[in-house]
């Protein structure tokens, strides 16, 4: 009977030991969109592909619709390990790592073969780089639309001259603020799971995002006039705490790695059909939706490329690739 509990206590503990067999290792996750939008369904097929690829060695569990927090809250949760992955809009990551501003100014990129001719080139890789810094890894860049601007009812954009004064929701960044304070209106920093209240409330007078989000979030409900402009096109991105990547067997980290870059586009994929269709659902839902000119907009906010020059040397090979 002794023989057998130290039998046991001997298979029980096996794992702890060098050469045996290693339990499954489990990767938390943080998404704050909703499981309707793509994004999220490209974070559940990262997983799907983790466990493919690592042949259920490795699980990724993803807890959407904010479950753990908004992005700049998992940011920082990602960095102390807290979580092992996040996915987040470049905008919010650039308080953390500023050159991922480049990324975020408005109207930098001219468009999409544009966008990723930087993204998946030197320049991308080199942003990615700097994250090391601040202990993340990121992996291939995903596409988060092109954000433009909405308001509440009675209030529709349709010039420039229209901005001036309106109290507009935008991501906690010091780019978004100073683009919105350019263009006239009065920028007003919030996490996104604050913003449908405060439109339906009047405590703002509308916001800025892309269509996917506009429709995912139900903005378009108390906030139904959409404007076309175009401002900001910044990418989205999966990171994982860097020790955490480091820890882990180097197959496995070339799996995770693989995923990622397959996930990302099947993303880039999946939102640009996205986008057009949650256009032609909001207008069936009720909102409309109108181009505009937007030259004196990229006009007003050409002040903001001199006042962040630490940007500006990666502003200039973003220019020259156009």
């Amino acid at each position: 009977m002794k023989l057998r509990h130290i039998l046991f206590g001997l298979l029980s503990s096996a794992a702890i030991f060098p050469g045996a067999a290693s339990a499954q290792t489990v990767l938390r996750l943080a998404e704050n969109q909703p499981d309707s939008n793509p994004i999220t369904v490209a974070m559940y097929r990262f997983a799907d592909l983790v466990k493919e690829y690592t042949d259920g060695e490795v699980e990724v569990q993803v807890f959407s619709g904010a479950q753990l927090g908004q992005e700049p809250e998992t940011i920082e949760q990602a960095q102390a390990g807290i979580v092992d992955l996040t996915r987040v809009n470049s905008v919010v990551l650039a308080n953390v790592s500023p050159s991922m501003g480049a990324f975020t100014l408005p109207y930098v990129f001219a468009d999409w073969d544009h966008k990723y001719k930087i993204l998946d080139g030197e320049v991308g890789d080199e942003v990615l780089s700097d994250l090391e810094d601040v202990g993340l890894k990121g992996f291939a860049y995903m596409d988060a639309g092109a954000r433009s601007f909405y308001t509440v009812e009675g209030k529709p954009i349709t010039s420039i001259d229209d901005l001036e004064g309106l109290k507009i929701r935008v991501q906690p960044a010091p780019i978004s603020i100073r683009m919105m304070e350019l263009l006239g209106a009065v920028p007003t920093p919030m996490n996104y799971g604050e913003v449908y209240s405060a439109l339906q409330t009047g405590v703002i007078d509308g916001a800025e995002n892309d269509f996917v989000s506009y429709h995912t979030s139900a903005h378009y409900e108390v906030a139904p006039n959409y404007v076309v402009d175009a401002h900001l096109s910044p990418p989205a991105l999966l990171l994982m705490n860097k020790a955490r990547f480091d820890g882990l067997p180097s197959d496995q980290q070339e799996a995770i790695t693989r995923a990622a870059d397959d996930a990302a586009m099947y993303e880039r994929e999946i939102m640009r059909e996205a986008n057009e269709e949650a256009r032609e659902t909001v207008i069936e839902g009720g909102a409309t939706v109108n181009g505009i000119d937007n030259a004196p907009f990229q006009e007003a906010v050409q002040p903001i490329y001199e006042e962040f020059p630490d940007l500006m040397p990666l502003l200039e090979r973003i220019q020259a690739a156009r």
